[in-house]
């Protein structure tokens, strides 16, 4: 069971789930591995856009069912799923808030909470032949991962109910033509694809990415009124950094910001 992390040109780093930890599923072993993966990025400075992706046939399957029926037989079932969820969920919620972009470059099945991670990215780029699928009302349960939350404001309230409730399972092109993910590539070009995104989305302004994410997020619960003034709040914070300096020079020089740099 591991996860490999390389540093690539441009600020991207590429995450990569073995095939252990993408097919077996996540139990609080790899739940734990991948959220302290995460973090050590998100704390790493030179870190500007982060790639996720499977091996294989997987991108992540969800839950490890055998950890599941394990904790059914010794009844502990209830705090392994509490402690994958108190794992899980403040790491998406990190993802949401940090200035860095993460692009899922989804490359099998996802599944479960490896669906709630994929849709928790910025951006996704999936292959034709991926399986994405809640999977969680088969098994009886009701949904985590952050995909009640996600889902509907991707694909609209009735589509993402059909899809729990159907428990239906979408190809990469069906996902595409609904709104799940935003690009369909090749298997031999898709890191190429989710590379080159990050490089793009990370080549912003810090302050940029950070405050349109949260305005983003923050705009379907909040009324207009509200809305406006966290634009002004945090306008007011961007246009008070070096990369804001930086731009309105580049703009009356007629060339290519070159921001993060002091």
């Amino acid at each position: 069971m591991s996860i490999t992390v390389e540093h690539l040109p441009k600020g991207v780093s590429l995450v990569t789930l073995s095939i252990e930890t993408s097919r077996n599923g996540l139990n609080l072993e790899s739940t734990k591995l991948l959220s302290d993966t995460i973090d050590s990025l998100l704390e790493d400075s030179t870190t500007k856009s982060i790639v996720i992706t499977g091996s294989g046939k997987f991108f992540c399957s969800g839950g490890d069912i055998d950890a599941f029926a394990s904790a059914i037989d010794d009844g502990s079932i209830s705090d392994l799923v509490g402690g994958l969820t108190s794992i899980l969920h403040p790491m998406e919620l990190k993802i949401r808030a940090s200035e860095k972009v993460f692009v899922a470059a989804i490359n099998g099945s996802a599944a479960g909470g490896g669906l709630g991670l994929a849709l928790c990215a910025d951006y996704r780029i999936c292959v034709p032949d991926a399986k994405l699928a809640a999977a969680f009302f088969s098994l009886g349960l009701s949904p985590d991962g952050g995909t009640t939350w996600l889902l509907p404001r991707l694909v609209g309230t009735q589509r993402a109910k059909k899809f729990f409730f159907d428990n239906e399972v979408w190809n990469g092109e069906m996902a595409f033509h609904y709104g799940a993910v935003d690009e369909l590539s090749e298997s031999e070009k898709l890191l190429e694809c989710a590379i080159k995104k990050a490089e793009k989305w990370g080549s912003w302004a810090e302050s940029s990415r950070r405050s349109t994410k949260q305005l983003i997020d923050a705009s379907t619960s909040t009324f207009m009124e509200t809305q406006l003034e966290f634009e002004k709040l945090l306008i007011t914070n961007s246009s008070m950094t070096p990369d804001f300096a930086e731009g309105v020079s580049a703009f009356l020089e007629k060339r290519n910001p070159k921001f993060g740099e002091e």
